[in-house]
């Protein structure tokens, strides 16, 4: 069976997020188990599974994630790493509708290489700061939002760019104070090839810093699109690794456009 290693949102090798791919037959998934021992032994923040469904119903392939310890809702960077692959060998082309967890979702694949996903917008909802977030965190939040059910992130406003780039969290004590993960954002600090600037940490997940999250832009953009009166924005995520996140917000979707590079295509020689 093929394994692939796509670095997603970047069209640079060793920069993006790495997600592991791997394509079944029409027989659909192993159980849940091999699924889970498979990311275990990537150790990527997420790989994903697929498998084609019957012609003629509301999706094309199913679709499914999993991080080192446990499967999740929602993941774009590998949603992206998944239509990358299967335009590149052939196993699909044009617009691919994916069967996932959170509902029906779709990539298309551009004329320029790029890969542009059709996700659900998060519902953002403001809350207080939970007590030990500005500690955990290391810096002040000017807001926090709730993402919804699919991220179960809290989205934290900070006061500027050099402040979301300067982070140091304590992981242990961020795991206590949300669902899923904690998504720190600020404005760019000037004008250029992007907008605002996130991190992403999601210890609870078994991810202390995502490389590129792309889930988490659809939260991202609908908070500063409302901000910055545009619908056309791109988000820099700035990890060690970095990445460009392109959003365009419709309303109760958000479309996420980036590139991906095949790293790595090698054979599992054990059946999962």
């Amino acid at each position: 069976m093929r394994i692939r290693t796509v670095d997603a949102f970047t069209d640079r090798p060793f920069t993006g997020n790495p997600a592991g791919v791997l394509l079944f037959g029409p027989e659909g998934f192993p159980e849940d188990g091999s699924l889970q021992r498979v990311a275990a032994e990537l150790n990527l923040s997420e790989t994903a599974f697929a498998h084609p469904l019957p012609p003629g119903g509301a999706a094309d392939w199913a679709l499914r994630w999993f991080t080192p310890v446990t499967e999740v809702d929602m993941c774009g960077h590998a949603t992206l790493a998944t239509a990358h692959v299967l335009h590149t060998t052939k196993a699909a082309s044009g617009t691919v509708r994916f069967a996932a967890r959170c509902g029906t979702l779709t990539s298309t694949v551009r004329p320029d290489g790029s890969v542009t996903l059709d996700f659900p917008t998060a519902p953002l909802t403001p809350e207080a700061a939970p007590a030990g977030l500005a500690e955990a965190l290391g810096a002040e939040a000017l807001s926090v939002h709730d993402t919804g059910p699919h991220i179960g992130d809290l989205l934290v406003e900070l006061e500027d760019e050099a402040t979301v780039r300067g982070l140091a969290p304590d992981f242990a004590a961020l795991a206590a104070r949300s669902r899923r993960g904690v998504i720190a954002t600020a404005a760019a600090a000037q004008g250029g090839a992007y907008d605002y600037v996130s991190r992403g940490f999601f210890p609870r997940v078994g991810i202390d810093e995502d490389p590129v999250t792309g889930s988490a832009h659809t939260a991202l953009a609908p908070f500063w699109s409302a901000r910055l009166g545009r619908d056309e924005l791109t988000g820099l995520q700035a990890s060690a690794r970095s990445g460009l996140v392109r959003t365009s917000l419709r309303g109760p979707r958000t479309l996420l456009t980036g590139h991906a590079v095949t790293v790595l295509d090698g054979e599992l020689l054990v059946a999962p």
